[in-house]
């Protein structure tokens, strides 16, 4: 992770900058995963410590919970994205963060492309290794990493699995989501330090399992509520 820290610096504060930026225009930070990578979608959402304006785009079928096959399928279909923008509009001014270790996956481009046609600041976190390596698929020829505004890379192998053992010819160990969860917090942290320096106060959430933490969170709750239905 330090070397990602390292590495990743200049893209950290980058979109650090674009949240910050959405912060003081009272703007949200949206973001976007399916499979897996759904988890870092929800990394950032209604955290302990996280930021208030972040709302999370939800579709259960995009995840893997209820039907795996399918939703590997559907994740790889662009019309999908007309659903999406249907129940989770995007406006000028919103920063989009879009999750996806392959950057490849017709949903997920679209979503990004649609994204930045509304006026959306567009952060990936993705792995530009397996992105532009030979066994990539991306039915619309182009990567993830090479529409965004931002690439976080969380720098993995292709396939995601690192560790390879005599005899098996599957290596194991994803690295996408332990890597991909640091560069995340570490842009909040980088986010917060801006809106503090333009001398705005962040509103953040506080752990609802500390004393004080359900009352602090009422009233972001009433704040956001309208803006973003999921925290009703």
């Amino acid at each position: 992770m330090a070397t990602q820290a390292q590495s990743q610096r200049s893209s950290i504060e980058a979109a650090a900058s674009h949240f910050a930026d959405a912060i003081c225009a009272d703007k949200l930070i949206h973001t976007f995963g399916t499979g897996h990578s759904h988890i870092l979608a929800e990394e950032i959402f209604y955290r302990a410590g996280g930021l208030a304006n972040v709302s999370v785009i939800v579709d259960d079928e995009l995840m893997l919970h209820k039907a795996v096959v399918s939703a590997t399928n559907k994740e790889r279909e662009s019309a999908t994205v007309t659903n999406l923008l249907a129940s989770h509009p995007l406006a000028s001014g919103d920063c989009l963060l879009v999750i996806s270790n392959s950057g490849g996956n017709g949903a997920t481009l679209e979503l990004a492309k649609k994204a930045k046609e509304l006026g959306v600041k567009v952060i990936a976190l993705t792995s530009v290794n397996h992105a532009s390596s030979a066994k990539t698929r991306s039915p619309q020829g182009v990567r993830l990493h090479e529409i965004a505004d931002v690439a976080l890379d969380n720098g993995g192998v292709p396939g995601d699995a690192c560790i390879s053992f005599d005899g098996l010819a599957t290596p194991v160990a994803a690295t996408s989501t332990i890597i991909g969860a640091f560069l995340l917090q570490s842009v909040v942290v980088e986010t917060v330090a801006r809106v503090l320096a333009s001398e705005r106060k962040p509103e953040l959430f506080l752990s609802a399992n500390l004393d004080g933490g359900d009352a602090h969170n009422k009233a972001l709750f009433a704040k956001y509520v309208k803006k973003i239905p999921i925290l009703n």
